[in-house]
């Protein structure tokens, strides 16, 4: 689950953000002043940091330009109550990655922070994975964001990639909903746990048809697993489960047809 860090010297209003937040499935930590803010989010478990300008101690600028330093690809987001284009233009110079001017919407920072994390989510994934990756007649390009099967270029949306890219890292393992939830999009409230099936049943006409393999294996309400194997005739279990479809019927047992038991003679008289 992505960890976000409020640093915010205003305890209603640390409040309100870290509420706000949380409820989208995002795990929340607040710090009130600068030093604490800098000495927690060095740490690598914090994915975002959303910081006051005006902080005790050290302010929010001063607290940038430090943790750039120590972790360049940390998104910031800054807060202020004050829009003046030279405190913008000092926060971004200092290495914030983006800004909201107090007071502001929670819808409309929800949705920066979940920009944000979905585009560390996205290079932490490109810079994770071989630059190469083939299997069978697939191959995929990180840096690139391209996916090429038999020869012919795929053209896959960037969350697509990013699955098909996280599960191929590492063949056979099993990986849960929640946590490609958690690894692609950056945080485990979905709405709907069905957008990672939509995603996988994306992929697999995408890749998957025009191939010959089979590259996603569905377990099934466990998660998916990436497992190269050679197209079956009939399709016949070959792990393309349909998880919305429920399970399937069980097999039916051919009846045993019962025997005539022959009938005792009556002796005659």
């Amino acid at each position: 689950m992505a960890l976000v860090l409020v640093v915010e010297d205003d305890h209603t209003m640390a409040e309100m953000v870290s509420y706000n937040l949380r409820r989208q499935g995002l795990e929340v930590e607040v710090a009130h002043d600068g030093p604490g803010g800098l000495q927690r989010a060095r740490a690598k478990d914090v994915s975002l940091v959303l910081l006051d300008v005006m902080l005790p101690y050290l302010d929010g600028v001063q607290v940038a330009e430090q943790l750039r330093a120590a972790r360049p690809d940390l998104p910031i987001l800054m807060l202020t109550a004050r829009g003046e284009e030279e405190v913008k233009l000092r926060g971004f110079a200092a290495g914030a990655d983006d800004y909201l001017t107090k007071p502001f919407s929670m819808d409309e920072l929800v949705v920066r922070v979940k920009a944000l994390v979905r585009r560390s989510r996205a290079e932490a994934i490109r810079t994770e994975t071989p630059a190469e990756v083939r299997f069978g007649d697939l191959r995929l390009v990180a840096r690139d964001f391209r996916c090429w099967v038999g020869g012919t270029e795929v053209a896959l949306r960037p969350k697509e990639f990013s699955l098909l890219a996280r599960l191929a890292s590492e063949p056979g393992r099993l990986f849960s909903r929640l946590e490609l939830a958690e690894e692609i999009w950056g945080y485990s409230h979905l709405g709907d746990t069905r957008t990672i099936d939509t995603h996988v049943k994306n992929l697999r006409r995408k890749v998957e048809d025009g191939s010959t393999y089979l590259y996603i294996e569905t377990v099934r309400g466990l998660g998916y697993r990436f497992r190269l194997r050679p197209k079956a005739g009939d399709g016949a279990g070959d792990g393309r489960v349909d998880d919305a479809a429920g399970s399937p019927e069980p097999e039916r047992q051919p009846e045993l047809q019962s025997q005539p038991q022959p009938q005792p003679q009556r002796e005659e008289a």
